[in-house]
């Protein structure tokens, strides 16, 4: 009979039937089999090619961002340090879980150490709350340059965002600790299949022979006191953000302002509504195959690390320039 599933990228149980598990009994398994994505393994190799176009662009694209941004010296500001640990964050978030995936959709290498599993769950999770939290930190920047401009840059001092960026990696650590060590303490039975190309939380809460309500909780505690919160915060500041811009005395001026913090918003909307849209579509459409919701979830842990060097790159207009200068005097 198929679990109730949820959203993967906010640390939810993805679906997955206890018939294909492996029945042998047995406590505290030194590995896990991660299955991949179940039911297309003869496609795994097809697979792997979107997958591994998406890692390159991630890779390219967010080290571009940040090789451009240390060599400017006018980039030397909030919002692009804050563009930087977004790009860090993007970096180890798919670098936790694409190479391990190509190695199974390649290699059908399965097998994972448990510490390894608990390693790349914490990195999953732990990188997901901080880029949340860098959103919040980029919509604080956004407010204060469009809404109170001849302060910006005495209120957004480089110690503030020092303390700012560290508060944000300092929560997303601590919030997601408990987790593996909930985890380790279980024992395990019945199965070490889990069905999908890589360990989160709620999959490995599934799989302990345990009483697991309070890792449960918990994990609802993170997704609506962290990750809510933060959604709450940028759409107050937004909502300010949009009433200043149309507050404006012309139309050209406020459509200038717009752009400024048009590819923030759209990144953002990029990583809240696809999990919004991901996590009701586990919740309430029972009938969709097995497959397609570990499929989408896969895509979808790759869009944020894949579209936010492309956004900052094409629309941001000093990044943009400083690239331009770049490749024309390496040509001339």
């Amino acid at each position: 009979m198929q679990e109730t599933p949820f959203c993967l990228r906010i640390g939810h149980l993805l679906p997955y039937s206890m018939s294909d598990s492996n029945t042998t009994e047995f406590t505290n398994p030194s590995t896990f089999i991660l299955q991949g994505i179940p039911g297309l393994e003869a496609s795994h190799v097809w697979i792997s090619i979107p997958f591994c176009t998406m890692y390159i662009i991630a890779i390219l694209g967010n080290f571009t961002i940040l090789f451009t941004v240390k060599m400017e010296r006018s980039l030397h500001g909030a919002m692009y340090y804050f563009v930087c640990i977004l790009a860090v964050t993007d970096l180890v978030l798919c670098t936790s879980t694409l190479p391990k995936m190509l190695e199974i959709f390649w290699f059908n290498s399965r097998e994972i150490d448990f510490s390894a599993c608990l390693t790349q769950m914490y990195f999953i999770h732990c990188f997901t709350v901080i880029e949340s939290g860098i959103f919040v930190a980029m919509a604080l920047d956004r407010y204060v340059a469009i809404c109170d401009p001849l302060r910006h840059s005495t209120i957004l001092t480089n110690p503030l965002v020092a303390k700012i960026s560290l508060a944000v990696v300092l929560r997303g650590g601590i919030v997601v600790l408990p987790y593996p060590f909930l985890v380790r303490q279980w024992p395990y039975c019945t199965t070490n299949i889990i069905p999908q190309p890589y360990c989160v939380h709620m999959a490995l809460v599934k799989l302990a022979c345990a009483d697991t309500r309070f890792s449960s909780y918990y994990g609802l505690f993170v997704l609506f006191c962290v990750m809510g919160l933060d959604g709450i915060f940028i759409t107050v500041s937004y909502t300010q953000i949009l009433r200043a811009i149309f507050s404006l005395p012309t139309k050209d001026a406020r459509l200038k302002t717009f752009e400024t913090c048009g590819s923030h918003l759209f990144v953002i909307l990029a990583f809240y509504i696809p999990s919004l849209f991901i996590s009701l579509m586990y919740r309430f459409a029972q009938n969709v195959p097995l497959h397609f919701h570990v499929l989408i979830s896969n895509v979808y842990i790759l869009m944020s690390p894949m579209l936010n060097p492309i956004v900052y790159g094409v629309r941001t207009k000093q990044i943009r320039d400083r690239l331009l200068r770049l490749f024309t005097q390496r040509g001339a």
